[in-house]
């Protein structure tokens, strides 16, 4: 027994032996040892930050720092988990590897737009809370434009982008939820690569442009403080990856331009017709009935734009880079009017260490137009019955219509000429920023960033006409001009910032800046007569013979400086539940001492109901965000030195020949001058269906603006019209919706996208100043749209047999303008007043609503897209039909535009009888004819394109596309349209004829400008 029991220790030790070595090697491997590495962004090779690292199967983990580091315990059969929201988790296994360098791919490509730039930073597009739209650099080079703001037309609810001119080179009129001021700058605020930025969309190469993003509402623009109450538009360029090897792009297109459709004027026998039917005048000494002169066709050209650009991009394990320059070329359809632009960017970013980095962009332009001076008024009013050619075939210089001799224009005598009448304008601008980010060591995610922003702006332009040019007197005397403009900008700002997340769930991220800055700027021009020699130009004008002018109107110098400091606290639990609060103060040097500084707070929340735990799954429902947001913002909106009293100078004569300059003050000072502000609440649901193949966002907002700038009236005997003051008020709220939807995905080779947006702004006048409610000189009344007429409202023409036709119109006619009669009546029926000035209507000119709309269609490498606006109910004001524009009078003096006038025979018609004059040529109630219903829908862009390395170059690392695209193709449901065939989009100033007074500047019309194009383009891109 003892011997068994002796046996069987023996046995059990030697089983424990064998154990013991069976298990060596699995213990041996299964010892801990420290692993470090970096986890990198794959798309650019940046460090991410707070990257979740978990050993799988455990709860061992850690985070990344700021620079992407980490360091973790873990065995060699350990499997590490790398997870980071918008990132596709990967899994790593140890084995011997003691450093790991792990790239981390982004999800998919939904979460390409995942990343939003908000002002001073970044956020998720899950966590934000306020009003914020984005488009991508690649969405903007869809439409080959010229400048940004024609390629973003249509894309984006709540931002209206207006035609002021269709000339080469213009840029559009931007407004951001409706028009806040009534005397100060509507304009949003533009931020390029973080730095404000003082000069014009037109300096900013489109192929440049990484991402657009749009803040609108008050709780996403307080941060920018008074800059920001128009709304803020934040530009970020293209920049280098990180460990990239060097990559050069080119894009570029060549396009030809024609008229979309020259002016409906009417032709030789028309015209005949209508001034015998006019009863008013003979024909000139150059008019015959039997000749039909098409002075359109004599005139317009073909136009041409190309684009190119070229860039290299790519970065070494410490830095990155981005270098590109560009040429854009626009040969205008009128003769000599061209535009051009050349442009360079730069981009360096550069480590010092595993705490600094610096940096440095740049973006310099120089750019070119011509050919300003010829307009299409005097090709437009010439009577198509003119002859303009001598007995030998060649131009007359002059000739001669029924009271009025022009000057003869066509294409061939502009271009002739165009060494002696000649308007260029030159530009150059440099925009520059220097930054460096320190990351305060063993706090993780403090970090401490400086901007420096240095701007320079330059233009000059100088015009030329030689003796006789475009006049009929043959000796008048040459004119010459030419001014000078210099812009100054510098911006410092000091930025420290706290972005953390902590336990996996609580996002927090802080930040506060003090920042500085200050504009000059100075302007002057000269003119002068009797220039000695056509070789002079516009230069040495010292040299002419004649009077030299210095108008004292056009001589300027400027100086404000804007000192800011704000904070902004954001934070997101498991992004469930949103907060974001902001607090920025601003000093002004602008305003009046004790009115220089307003504070002004901002705060908005979002809850992410989705995440909610108790949320039933809807089917079909994927996404389900609601925000609502309030902040306050301001506006400088004031001239520099308007708070100081102005002397202005005047001739006083003594006697028939001599005369003296004395002063006399023409602005009054007003030390109380403080800031134009605004509230805005804002409340947004964003949504996503079917897996996020339909998402959406809902926004409501109101925006109230108080103690607007207007000027107070005095009585004549104070010596001075008006002060300023900060009486004023409005209103503006509205709706936007934009919807996008993933159609057809990827079923056989096909896919289909499509989207939709639809915003509508009503705003209106609260206050005016001293209790006014109305101010009809500038169409401002209280509680009406801020964009309106004051006129009468036409509704149709007097017939024979209209009763009270004598009553109504003293001394009227059949076949007159019949407007609304707002008065009362007898009790049989008759009028007891005359139609008079009492029957003007207030009519708002403004949309009911608009918006725009874009789908695409992909097969195999092939794609079609498309992109379109729409606009429904207002106003479009037509200076061409109007009484402003000289060519629909209805006299048969000049040319008129081909439209239906009432004859014996004709009753039907839209337009009076010709011939009714009632004063300066025009017939009653003429303005009335320039009204047309606003609604339209326009297609911008059709495009047709293959991508090469999806089919020829698809085992190659070139990638390649070709595209034919085709602008303004055509117009639908348009009044404007159908009538005329011209573009009902606008194209000039209210006051665009400033010698018969016209509209409101602010009121946009369909003037007679350069017209409208339709183009057609070939592109081609290229990357390698």
């Amino acid at each position: 027994m003892k011997k068994s029991y002796f046996k069987k220790i023996k046995s059990m030790h030697w089983v424990g032996v064998l154990t013991l070595i069976l298990l060596f090697p699995i213990a041996l491997f299964a010892q801990s040892g420290q692993i470090s590495g970096v986890v990198l962004d794959g798309s650019n090779n940046e460090g991410l930050p707070s990257v979740t690292i978990r050993v799988k199967g455990t709860q061992k983990g850690t985070t990344t720092d700021v620079s992407g580091n980490f360091k973790i315990e873990a065995a060699k059969s350990d499997v590490l988990v790398f997870s980071y929201i918008g990132f596709k988790t990967q899994e790593v296994v140890v084995g011997n590897q003691t450093t790991l360098k792990i790239a981390l791919a982004i999800d998919d490509l939904t979460q390409l737009s995942e990343v939003v730039v908000v002002g001073y930073g970044t956020q998720r597009k899950e966590a934000v809370t306020g009003s914020v739209i984005s488009v991508s650099g690649d969405k903007i080079r869809e439409i080959p434009a010229p400048n940004i703001s024609q390629a973003l037309q249509g894309r984006m609810p709540g931002v209206e982008m207006s035609q002021t001119s269709t000339k080469p080179g213009a840029t559009m009129q931007i407004r951001i939820r409706g028009t806040r001021s009534l005397s100060a700058d509507n304009n949003p605020l533009i931020v390029l690569d973080g730095i404000p930025f003082p000069g014009s969309l037109a300096d900013l190469n489109p192929n440049d442009i990484k991402s657009i993003d749009i803040l609108k509402d008050a709780s996403a623009t307080a941060i920018y403080g008074s800059r920001g109450a128009n709304g803020v538009i934040l530009i970020t360029t293209e920049k280098g990856q990180k460990g990239k090897k060097p990559k050069i792009s080119y894009n570029g297109y060549y396009g030809t331009q024609s008229v979309f459709s020259p002016y409906p004027m009417m032709d030789g026998p028309t015209f005949a017709k209508f001034r015998k039917d006019a009863g008013l005048y003979s024909n000139g000494i150059d008019e015959t009935d039997n000749i039909n002169t098409n002075w359109q066709d004599l005139f317009y050209r073909d136009g041409v734009m190309t684009d190119h650009s070229l860039s290299l991009s790519g970065g070494t394990e410490t830095g990155n880079y981005n270098f590109g320059g560009g040429y854009y070329y626009n040969q205008g359809v009128i003769p000599t009017q061209d535009y051009g632009r050349y442009s360079l960017r730069g981009s360096i970013e550069q480590k010092v260490n595993k705490f600094v980095k610096v940096g440095f962009n740049t973006n310099s332009n120089y750019n070119f137009s011509n050919g300003n001076q010829i307009g299409v008024g005097g090709i437009l009013s010439a009577t198509p019955i003119s002859n303009p050619y001598n007995g030998d075939g060649t131009l007359k210089r002059t000739f001669k219509m029924a009271l009025d001799e022009q000057f003869t224009v066509t294409r061939g005598v502009v271009e002739d000429l165009k060494d002696v009448w000649l308007n260029e304008n030159k530009g150059y601008a440099s925009y520059n920023s220097f930054y460096g980010e320190v990351n305060i060591p063993r706090i993780e995610g403090l970090k401490y960033r400086t901007n420096l922003g240095l701007d320079f702006i330059q233009n000059t332009s100088g015009n030329y006409t030689g003796e006789g040019i475009n006049n009929v007197n043959p000796t008048t005397i040459s004119t010459a001009g030419i001014g000078n403009s210099h812009t100054y900008h510098w911006t410092v700002e000091n930025i420290l910032s706290y972005d953390r997340t902590f336990a996996q769930k609580h996002n927090l991220s802080v930040v506060a800046l003090y920042s500085a800055e200050q504009n000059k700027y100075n302007r002057s021009s000269v003119a002068a007569k009797g220039i000695p020699s056509d070789d002079f130009m516009y230069y040495n004008l010292g040299q002419a013979t004649g009077e030299i002018t210095v108008n004292p109107n056009d001589q300027d110098y400027q100086m404000w400086g804007l000192m800011s400091g704000m904070g902004r606290v954001m934070y997101s639990y498991n992004d469930r539940y949103m907060a974001s609060a902001t607090l920025r103060s601003d000093g002004s040097s602008r305003l009046a001492d004790g009115y220089k500084w307003h504070t002004y707070p901002a705060v908005s929340l979002g809850w992410n109901i989705m995440k909610e735990p108790f949320m039933v799954p809807v089917a079909g429902l994927t996404e389900l965000k609601l925000r609502v947001g309030y902040g306050q913002t301001s506006n400088q909106a004031i001239s520099p030195y308007a708070t100081l009293g102005r002397l202005s100078t005047r001739p006083y004569n003594f006697g028939p020949t001599n005369y003296a300059v004395g002063y006399y003050v023409s602005t009054l000072p007003n030390k109380n001058l403080g800031w134009e502000y605004s509230e805005t609440w804002n409340a947004g649901l964003d949504f996503g269906l079917l897996k996020d193949r339909l998402t959406g966002k809902l926004e409501y907002y109101i925006t109230n603006t108080k103690d607007i700038l207007l000027g107070v009236g005095l009585p004549a005997t104070s010596g001075v019209s008006s002060y300023t003051a900060n009486i004023g008020q409005t209103q503006n709220k509205g709706i936007e919706l934009d919807l996008n939807g993933s159609i057809i995905q990827n079923k056989g080779g096909f896919t289909w996208d499509a989207g939709v947006n639809f915003y509508l702004n009503k705003n209106k006048l609260v206050a005016l100043a001293s209790g006014q409610t109305r101010d009809e000189g500038n169409a401002w009344f209280v509680g009406y749209n801020i964009n309106a007429i004051y006129d009468y409202e036409k509704i149709g023409l007097w017939q024979e047999g209209d009763a009270n036709l004598t009553k109504f119109e003293p001394g009227g006619n059949i076949g007159m303008i019949k407007v609304k009669y707002t008065g009362e009546f007898n009790e049989d029926g008759t009028p007891k007043r005359a139609i008079g000035a009492a029957d003007r209507q207030i009519m708002n000119v403004d949309p009911k609503f608009q918006g725009g709309f874009n789908t695409r269609v992909t097969y195999k490498g092939f794609d079609l897209s498309l992109v379109g606006l729409y606009r429904v109910g207002g106003i479009l004001i037509s200076n061409v039909h109007g009484p402003n524009g000289y060519i629909n009078l209805l006299t048969g003096r000049r040319n008129n535009i081909d439209v239906d006038y009432w004859t014996a025979d004709n009753t039907d018609a839209k337009y009076p009888k010709p011939g009714g004059i009632q004063s300066g040529d025009n017939a009653k109630y003429a303005s009335t004819l320039a009204y047309f219903d606003g609604s339209f829908l326009k297609i911008r862009t059709i495009t047709l394109g293959h991508d090469l390395n999806k089919s020829l170059l698809k085992n190659s690392d070139i990638k390649m596309r070709l595209y034919a695209t085709v602008q303004n193709p055509f117009v639908m449901f348009s009044e404007f349209h159908k009538e005329s065939g011209l573009d009902p989009e606008t194209n000039s100033y209210g006051n665009e004829n400033v010698a018969t007074g016209g509209y409101q500047r602010r009121l946009l019309t369909v003037g007679y400008n350069t017209p409208s194009t339709r183009n057609y383009v070939l592109g081609f891109n290229l990357t390698f």
